[in-house]
Order: C-alpha cells, then sequence, then structure tokens
C-alpha cells in the first residue's frame, strides 16, 4: 500500500475541512479513486483457493448481516479526484493515508457510515489488525479536538467531553454490537488518485479508535463514512466538490483484475444519453440515502411497491436505502412473495433449492435461463436491470435471484448497481443512474 502514495504529493489539490475557520471554500475538486473489490488479488482480503462462486455466496451471506449493522447504529440512542476501493462481497476497501508524514490504511468504504475512523496507538483494547496501527503522535498535523469545537458538537449524541483536559471522545456502536470509542482529532488526509495525483485533503476530522471491539476483520483498519451526516467524508469535502460523487463498480464475477472507481466532485457529474435521475430523500437519520421505488417490473407486469414503515421514518416517500456495501437487494416479504413469483412464472426451467436456504429462487448453473427484464421504477427514473443484475451464481452448480424478503429494511444493493455509474448530488438531492462498462472506466 505505501507504493500507492510513494510519490510526490503536488500542491495543486490541497483542500481544508469546512469545519475549520481556514476552509478553503472556493477551491474546486474533481478526482477519482479505484475501489478494490475485497476479492480482488488487490485486497488483503483475497483468499486464491476460493472460487467466483465461493466468494459471491461469502457475499450473500454478508449482506443479510449488514440489515443488523444497520439497525441499531447509533449506540446513544484543478485537478479532479477519484481514489481506489476494495470490494469484499459486498464491501468495498479504499486506500487512504492519514497524517504528515502519509500513513497509509486500508479502509472500508461505507455509504452506510459517517465518521471516518481507524485504530490508533496506543490502543487499549484493540481487535486483532494485521497492518501496523496509526500513532497520531508520529504525524505532526494531527490535533485533538476540544469540547467546544463545532466538529464536536456535529457528533451529537456521539461524542462526549472530558472535563479534566477539554478533549472531545466519540463512541459508535452497531448493530451486531460491534463499537468503536477514541478520540475526536483532525488531520491531514491524503486519496491516492487514479491520475498517480495523490489528493492532500487537510483537517479532516477523524475519529482515533483506542477501543475497538466486535465483528471488524484484522485485515482491514477502518471505515471511510461516505453517509449523509455531518462528519462524513463527503459533508466535509462539502463545496470542494459540489456535494457530489459517484461510483461504478465492476461485476462481482468479472474474471479480468479491473477495479471499481469512486469519482468526487467534477469528475462525480453524471449526465448525457440514458441518464436518469430520482430524488435524494432526506430522513431523521441523516446517514443514509433514501430514494422512492414505486414498483417493479417484470416483463410486462407491474407490480406496486406497498407503503411500508422503516425504522427510520415515514412511509412513501423514501422507502428505500441505497447502499454499496450491501450486495442483495432487501424488499418487504410480501412485495418479494410478489416478485418471485413473477420472475418463476417467466423463467422456463426447474427450480432447485439452496443447501443453504440464503436464497429461495435458485437454478441449476447449467440450465439456459431466459431471464425476463426486470425494470426498477423509481420516483422519475426507470432503471432496467442486466441479467447480471438480477442472477448471481453463488456455487459450481446454482445461480440465484439476488433478491431477498426483508421486513427491517429495504435496501438496493450493489449487485442491482453494476455497470451503473451512480451518481450521489448532495445539493440538488437527486441520485443518478447511466447504463456503463464500468471496466472501461
Amino acid at each position: 500500500m505505501a507504493s500507492l502514495f510513494s510519490s510526490v504529493l503536488l500542491a495543486l489539490s490541497l483542500l481544508s475541512s469546512p469545519f475549520l475557520p481556514n476552509a478553503n471554500a472556493h477551491t474546486k475538486l474533481g478526482f477519482s479513486a479505484d475501489l478494490i473489490h475485497r476479492e480482488s488479488p488487490k485486497s488483503p482480503f483475497y483468499n486464491p483457493t476460493e472460487t467466483t462462486a465461493q466468494r459471491l455466496r461469502n457475499a450473500v451471506h454478508r449482506s443479510v448481516n449488514r440489515v443488523v449493522h444497520f439497525n441499531g447504529k447509533d449506540a446513544s440512542v484543478v485537478n479532479s479526484p477519484q481514489t481506489e476501493i476494495t470490494s469484499a462481497t459486498g464491501e468495498y476497501l479504499m486506500n487512504v493515508s492519514l497524517g504528515t508524514p502519509p500513513f497509509p490504511i486500508m479502509a472500508i468504504a461505507d455509504t452506510g457510515s459517517d465518521l471516518l475512523w481507524t485504530q490508533c496507538k496506543p490502543c487499549d483494547d484493540c481487535y486483532a489488525q494485521d497492518d501496523p496501527l496509526f500513532d497520531p503522535k508520529a504525524s505532526s498535523t494531527y490535533k485533538d479536538v476540544s469540547c467546544t469545537s463545532r466538529q464536536c458538537t456535529a457528533l451529537e449524541s456521539q461524542a462526549t467531553c472530558s472535563s479534566e483536559d477539554n478533549t472531545c471522545s466519540y463512541t459508535l456502536s452497531y448493530g451486531d454490537k460491534s463499537y468503536t470509542k477514541g478520540n475526536v482529532a483532525a488531520d491531514t488526509l491524503t486519496l491516492g488518485s487514479t491520475d498517480n495525483r495523490p489528493v492532500q485533503l487537510k483537517n479532516i476530522v477523524i475519529g482515533c479508535g483506542h477501543n475497538n471491539a466486535g465483528t471488524f476483520s484484522k485485515k482491514g483498519s477502518g471505515i471511510v463514512g461516505l453517509g449523509g451526516g455531518s462528519v462524513s467524508l463527503i459533508s466535509q469535502l462539502g463545496d470542494s466538490i459540489d456535494g457530489k460523487f459517484s461510483y461504478c463498480l465492476v461485476p462481482l464475477s468479472s474474471e479480468n483484475d479491473k477495479t471499481s472507481k469512486i469519482n468526487f466532485g467534477t469528475n462525480a457529474v453524471v449526465s448525457g444519453n440514458g441518464s436518469v435521475s430520482t430524488p435524494l430523500i432526506t430522513k431523521s437519520q441523516a446517514t443514509f440515502y433514501y430514494l422512492t421505488l414505486e414498483s417493479v417490473s417484470v416483463g410486462s407486469k407491474n407490480i406496486k411497491y406497498p407503503s411500508v414503515s422503516d425504522p427510520f421514518g415515514s412511509s412513501g416517500k423514501g422507502n428505500i436505502i441505497i447502499d454499496s456495501g450491501t450486495t442483495l437487494t432487501m424488499v418487504p416479504n410480501s412485495f418479494y412473495s410478489e416478485l418471485e413469483d413473477a420472475v418463476a412464472s417467466s423463467i422456463d426451467a426447474e427450480r432447485v433449492n439452496d443447501p443453504k436456504n440464503m436464497l429461495s429462487l435458485c437454478y441449476s448453473a447449467t440450465a439456459k435461463l431466459t431471464v425476463p427484464v426486470i425494470t426498477m421504477h423509481f420516483d422519475g427514473a426507470d432503471v432496467k436491470l442486466d441479467s447480471s443484475n438480477v442472477f448471481v451464481q453463488i456455487s459450481e452448480d446454482l445461480v440465484c435471484f439476488a433478491f431477498k424478503g426483508n421486513d427491517e429494511l429495504a435496501i438496493y444493493g450493489n449487485l442491482s448497481q453494476m455497470n451503473f455509474l451512480v451518481g450521489y448530488d448532495t445539493v440538488s438531492k437527486t441520485v443518478s443512474f447511466k447504463p456503463a462498462d464500468c471496466a472501461k472506466m
């Protein structure tokens, strides 16, 4: 990873966080970075003994666990930048560096989280991590933030203060009981760019975790929050990227070693022939990106999406979360049953049971399936899915429908987003989709 940042850093792309008074809000950025698939040979998660189907099966399993991650998230109740993201069966990683001199870390890029955090020395009680821990004392630009700072108050109920030294601390707890605790700080963040000109972002608010435990993998070293909350990387970059980011996800089954891309600012505009846009809905849980799904068509049959309540808001508008970290698309059980029936009745092949009972509509991988055209009808945007968005091979002899019933939370997952340029505009409040060959971008 260190080689990614071995070139001389260019001063062309410096930025200060909008949280700090010296923010340079007039600097406009555009850059792109690699999103490295978790199962890619470039990823620390890569297991060369596994087949592609086994990796996809693992991704499906993580997708189910992801719903738990979402529920109960809060423990207390100009150079255009593009950065490198790695996807492991439903998760993507970004190579970033913290501090001065830059210290490389491999972190999960998460549209379902806000705070950027990593494990730090001294580690009072931490999970095992293969890579070295970040040492804040070794960074000349690191500084803890005070209790009275805007950075601290932005964390709201996730922040606490020490009366002894006036430093701000944070606690983040996830639905699966994993947690991270430590100091709220500001430091320089360096993103590796696809044009080999690393982008330095000054005074980025981070969490320096000194007490972390749970289901975090030893092969990762933190999270880069790309959600909609006030301390996410997207919100901190603010005007400098005009609130825009996009990504193009290479299919998980791709045999070529192509990486996905994440784009920021002027590089992130999604427009032109074939692009469609739908409103981005804001709810009380600001982290998540909500869309409104009106119906789904299977061939000529249109199935109306139900008006159901979710844990973070009202029914109707904003009834499904779009998330890059969930593999499957999750919909309410009653709607899923109707959707599955429509898909199954359109396929002239014998159904096969999934021996692990993870997915319910499966067929033999050797069967010649004629998959019906499935179209997602979002508010103002019809997104026509390819067969590779709809069915996934989870074993050498089994392909399954990549949707699943779930009454806890509706999520538009990353399999449905593969080979689309997906653009988020947090200023205009839209999400755009454009069909693309992501391996060529």
